[in-house]
């Protein structure tokens, strides 16, 4: 995954704030609009929970904040010092788990034995393959970032985890859409619907997958 996104978000939030301190009388900015301090709170708080998951060591820190000093003008900094901290152990490396490489050294292997498949003209059995991959992929990304992957017992849909996935901000609309339409292949594959796809469209569904994965780890 390219991280370089990530810390250019948290260096924009964590700028603006430098310059409110630089202009500021007050170490807590309270002489700022509260809309100001308000809106670089949402903001920086939103960035922390997508970009570190909602269940994790940074995001459990801010609701611990929020709750100890519910004061907006009390938890400005801290925050921010919250962002400063996922920033560097971004920049450090620390923040990919030993889960997520394994994760992505399993899922790695599947893509690889559909695109030999693929390249080897067993399309069909490439395209479940890689389809599966994704779906079980979803549901991986739907645990970590505590959202729930079953209802009434039963295993929700991945077409629903593409949605909740995408309320919850864990990737973005665009590419919502295209999960919809890879699970659509997978679904023709898997149902034997062989000629409404082509070799190449598998090949193009296995590169876009593990794009995909690459850059929403597990």
């Amino acid at each position: 995954m390219d991280y370089e996104i990530f810390i250019s978000q948290l260096d924009s939030l964590i700028a603006v704030y430098d310059n409110m301190k630089a202009k500021s009388q007050y170490n807590d900015l309270s002489d700022f609009p509260k809309p100001d301090r308000q809106s670089l709170m949402t903001r920086t708080i939103a960035a922390i929970h997508r970009i570190s998951g909602q269940n994790s060591i940074y995001s459990n820190e801010v609701e611990r904040i929020l709750k100890q000093d519910p004061l907006l003008h009390l938890h400005t900094s801290s925050i921010i010092g919250v962002a400063k901290a996922l920033k560097e152990d971004i920049g450090a490396g620390y923040t990919q788990s030993l889960t997520e490489l394994v994760h992505a050294d399993i899922f790695s292997d599947f893509l690889d034995m559909s695109k030999h498949l693929n390249d080897n003209g067993y399309k069909d059995s490439a395209a479940v393959i890689a389809g599966s991959t994704l779906e079980s992929h979803l549901k991986k990304l739907a645990v970590k970032n505590g959202i729930s992957t079953l209802i009434g017992g039963k295993p929700i849909k991945a077409s629903q985890l593409n949605v909740d996935l995408t309320k919850a901000n864990i990737y973005n609309n665009l590419d919502q859409k295209n999960v919809t339409a890879w699970l659509d292949l997978r679904n023709k594959a898997a149902h034997g619907h062989y000629a409404d796809y082509n070799i190449d469209q598998v090949k193009i569904l296995i590169s876009s997958i593990q794009d995909f994965i690459t850059r929403n780890s597990a």
